[in-house]
């Protein structure tokens, strides 16, 4: 009989990472559980782009539909739950929930993505995954060649601006305070008639997190369809930390090409490390890491 709290592998994150490397590990008869708080950072966008076979999907029935395939797969478990201490043991790990369950596996993979750390600007989080959005790969052509801010500054408000440039040419770089780009850099930007505005926003005017205007401190305003803004974040689980994983200088979690962080036994996959956040990419990182895991544990069947 097989101990139930006892597993060959604990995913903490089921979202389309986590659920992308439990049907691997599902496939490979690999005893899984699966631990999830059921808030995934996408909670709030109304559409998932760029994904193929799924493209303007809702997010929430595409993870409806992944669990339920996972489902399928009788060695994978599911717990509705948050984790909340996860300890190394002599055969491996030991994760505690809130609801004080305790559970034990060989191997451990974190797959529970980032925090957004949103401005303090009335409207703006009402609006974030909506009509603010990061990626132009995963929502630019919903608003191609529509009116476009952009919330950045420097380097990033320079390179951000280029790249957006190629869905609309109806763009603005809002630095919210004084610019810090350089001289080239400005008259670049103004060379492909990308206007600068400093003035320092107030708010944001919305109707159901679709944005109407920019309210700005001096009392104008500003009509745009969407505005674009990267998120500074922090890692949305801090157990791999207390684990001693190394994170990179932007706050990922370090893995190598096998998807090992610096912890031996200890993976990651999803949006924890990658800078690049897509399903797709979320999906693909989820389904290697899973390999990887099964590849890890018939080697230490081996010797």
């Amino acid at each position: 009989m097989i101990d139930k709290s006892k597993y060959d592998v604990i995913i903490i994150g089921g979202s389309y990472s986590g659920l992308s490397a439990a049907m691997s590990l599902g496939r490979s008869l690999r005893h899984v559980l699966v631990i999830d708080s059921g808030l995934p950072c996408n909670r709030q966008t109304p559409h998932s782009h760029n994904f193929i076979t799924q493209d303007g999907e809702k997010p929430e029935i595409i993870s409806a539909k992944a669990k339920l395939q996972v489902e399928y797969y009788d060695t994978v478990e599911f717990y509705q739950g948050l984790a909340i201490s996860a300890d190394k043991t002599d055969n491996g790990f030991e994760v505690k929930t809130e609801s004080g369950k305790v559970f034990n596996s060989k191997k451990l993979l974190f797959a529970t993505g980032v925090k957004d750390l949103l401005p303090e600007i009335p409207g703006f989080a009402e609006c974030w995954g909506i009509s603010v959005i990061h990626c132009p790969y995963c929502h630019g052509y919903e608003v191609k060649k529509e009116k476009t801010a952009i919330l950045a500054n420097g380097d990033m408000g320079f390179e951000y601006a280029k790249l957006i440039s190629n869905w609309t040419k109806d763009l603005r770089l809002i630095t919210n305070g004084k610019s810090t780009l350089t001289l080239e850099q400005t008259q670049i930007l103004k060379k492909h008639n990308i206007e600068i505005i400093e003035d320092e926003i107030d708010s944001v005017e919305h109707e159901n997190g679709i944005v109407q205007n920019i309210i700005f401190k001096n009392e104008s305003k500003r009509s745009v369809k969407a505005i674009y803004f990267r998120a500074p974040f922090q890692q949305h689980c801090t157990l791999p930390e207390f684990l001693g994983c190394e994170l990179t200088d932007q706050g990922l979690l370090k893995v190598d090409t096998f998807m090992k962080t610096t912890i031996p036994g200890i993976f990651a996959s999803g949006d924890c490390h990658i800078q690049a956040r897509s399903v797709a990419m979320a999906v693909s990182s989820g389904s290697l890491a899973g390999a990887m895991i099964n590849k890890e544990l018939i080697d230490l069947e081996f010797v």
